[in-house]
């Protein structure tokens, strides 16, 4: 057996006094797996899912070799959506911390470019960002990467479904023959099989499963008619009755016809697709992960890079056409210790679906009558806390702490009973009970943030 411990590989003893102190003792099935291959420097296809602890491997890969003395771009990563890029960024500052003065940038779409420019005028060692913005800046010269040591193309899968195989060629067009390849990926497609052909040299592979733990994830299939898709997803609602529950569909228009249904039945749904505008998608992610939305209705797409904590259940609206992306939907409840849900509705046409499912997971599935499902009685289902939207962000200067202020201050609300607050370029969204939120609404319109009257409204 080959050694699980991080000590085992030839890194610098800050970059290992750093992972002792931020807790990572044993490295993951894919750190184990990867991390000798890439510190040689060699190509790599690693398929795995989110959650199986890639971007540290990959980010303590690419930090190793970086030279903090030369402030050109040595590493970059593409990412599908601009919240994916984020939170690798994240992960690569904390990792980066026992090194000296490694700057990491995101370039993302959805915010202005000039910002990015200046900021890429003083340099940066790593670039973390999505295929059409760092394109817009190699176009536009801010952008050089003949320095680049490693490429890392993460989530692959996802960026070739949302039409970036172009882009992506273009920007490898711009870099050194001689770089490093890093290609992780959820599902291995053809779209894959081509990048890996044109661009990498003699790519190492490494694949983890993905299967799921049945005692952390119960899975439950139920026959249904066509016709009685939205009613089912109802009745699945009304007889588990999940605090946090997103629910998988395939096109935009099926999702915006599964909220249209389930708002009109009392429910709080929102849709996720790839045509939302930036702000709109902030809004129905900010308000999905503090809580004050039921159900979020998402195509597999708009679902890349969420990071939910606690979600009781996944619904499969329609079957997944590929087993593997119907075990990645499945993944994403029962995280972190807590058991999870996962509903699949299955019309007789998506059978051979159901088969494929079956033979990759090597057991029988798990099949219920419909007729089972009985309603809970009790209120309608309603989220535990409501979103109110401050017409001022980080831009702004505003912080989280002005907003807990102003909400608590002065025999206002209590501190227990405010959730989360996320900061965006040009509005917040704060998340209170939903008992006190009228109350919470009348004292920040009435009172001040940080000594300013800012516009709020209740979502």
């Amino acid at each position: 057996m080959p050694s699980t411990a991080f000590s085992s590989l030839p890194l610098c003893t800050a970059t290992l006094a750093n992972l002792e102190a931020l807790g990572y003792t044993e490295m993951t099935p894919i750190q184990a797996q990867s991390l000798p291959i890439m510190l040689k420097g060699q190509d790599l296809i690693a398929q795995a899912k989110t959650g199986s602890g890639k971007t540290a491997a990959f980010g303590i890969a690419l930090l190793e070799p970086l030279n903090p003395r030369y402030f050109g771009c040595q590493a970059l990563v593409l990412c599908p959506t601009r919240e994916l890029a984020d939170q690798v960024a994240k992960e690569l500052r904390r990792l980066a911390r026992a090194a000296d003065n490694i700057k990491i940038l995101t370039l993302c779409g959805g915010v202005s470019i000039g910002p990015q420019i200046g900021s890429l005028e003083h340099g940066a060692h790593v670039i973390v960002g999505t295929p059409g913005r760092v394109q817009e800046h190699l176009k536009k010269g801010s952008l050089k990467l003949d320095g680049l040591n490693t490429l890392i193309l993460d989530e692959a899968d996802r960026m070739l479904d949302m039409g970036f195989y172009d882009a992506i060629a273009e920007i490898i067009s711009q870099t050194p023959t001689r770089r490093q390849t890093l290609l992780f990926s959820a599902t291995y497609p053809a779209g894959i099989k081509q990048l890996a052909a044109t661009f990498m040299r003699d790519p190492q592979q490494v694949r983890i499963e993905a299967l799921h733990d049945d005692s952390q994830i119960e899975q439950r299939f139920y026959e249904i008619d066509p016709n009685e898709r939205l009613e089912a997803v109802l009745r699945v609602l009304a007889g588990f009755r999940p605090q946090s529950c997103v629910a998988f569909c395939f096109t935009k228009q099926q999702c915006q016809d599964v909220v249209d249904y389930l708002t009109t039945h009392g429910i709080s749904a929102m849709a996720l697709h790839g045509d939302l505008e930036q702000r709109d998608r902030d809004q129905v992610l900010a308000m999905f992960a503090n809580r004050s939305l039921s159900v979020l209705v998402a195509t597999d797409v708009a679902a890349r890079g969420l990071d939910i904590d606690a979600l009781d259940m996944v619904i499969n609206v329609e079957l997944a056409r590929d087993a593997e992306i119907h075990v990645h939907r499945v993944g994403r409840t029962g995280r972190a210790g807590n058991r999870g849900m996962a509903i699949s509705l299955v019309a007789p046409a998506e059978a051979h679906r159901a088969q494929a499912i079956e033979n990759l997971q090597k057991a029988a599935l798990n099949w219920q009558p419909l007729d089972s499902l009985k309603a809970k009685t009790g209120e309608p289902l309603q989220p535990p806390m409501v979103t109110l939207c401050i017409g001022a962000g980080r831009k702004d200067k505003l912080r989280p702490g002005d907003i807990l202020g102003a909400l608590t201050g002065e025999a206002g609300i209590p501190g227990s009973q405010v959730g989360k607050i996320a900061i965006f370029d040009f509005q917040a969204f704060v998340a209170v009970e939903r008992d006190v939120a009228r109350q919470a609404l009348k004292r920040l319109n009435d009172g001040k943030i940080k000594g300013r009257s800012l516009k709020v409204r209740a979502l």
